[in-house]
């Protein structure tokens, strides 16, 4: 009989916890839901597009700083020139003739920015010859 007591003593005591272990979920589920939407808010300010102004050449013909040719925008940003190596896509490859072998043509850009390696690295959606 001692063991039936004992059974049901754990069981009522499992049952009285319950509620605790819900309420430790919850907040758990509430704190992993806030980090996932700060962690998404992040990512959406790092996906804003930006316009930059410069001029366009190869880098490896021009530059010799890249193993394939690949197309560079450099602008001039507080007194230093700033590379953006273009990552190939339909719309970066369009104008890559116009570049390669050459002096280069000036450009607006638009697209997203990222840094790899320590340079910058920009996707564009956007890009045309400016006068």
């Amino acid at each position: 009989m001692n063991c039936v007591v004992l059974i049901s003593v754990a069981t009522k005591t499992i049952e009285t916890n319950k509620p605790m272990k819900k309420l430790k979920l919850m907040i758990a589920l509430l704190a992993g839901f806030a980090l996932a939407g700060t962690a998404l808010t992040a990512l959406a300010d790092d996906s804003k597009e930006t316009t930059i102004t410069g001029n366009m050449v190869c880098g490896k013909c021009t530059l010799h700083e890249t193993a394939s040719c690949q197309n560079v925008i450099q602008v001039e940003k507080d007194g230093k020139t700033v590379n953006y190596y273009l990552a190939k896509n339909d719309v970066s490859d369009a104008m890559h003739e116009d570049v390669c072998h050459g002096d280069g043509e000036k450009v607006t850009a638009t697209g997203t920015v990222t840094e790899k390696d320590g340079k910058e690295m920009m996707t564009v959606s956007k890009l045309e010859k400016t006068k």
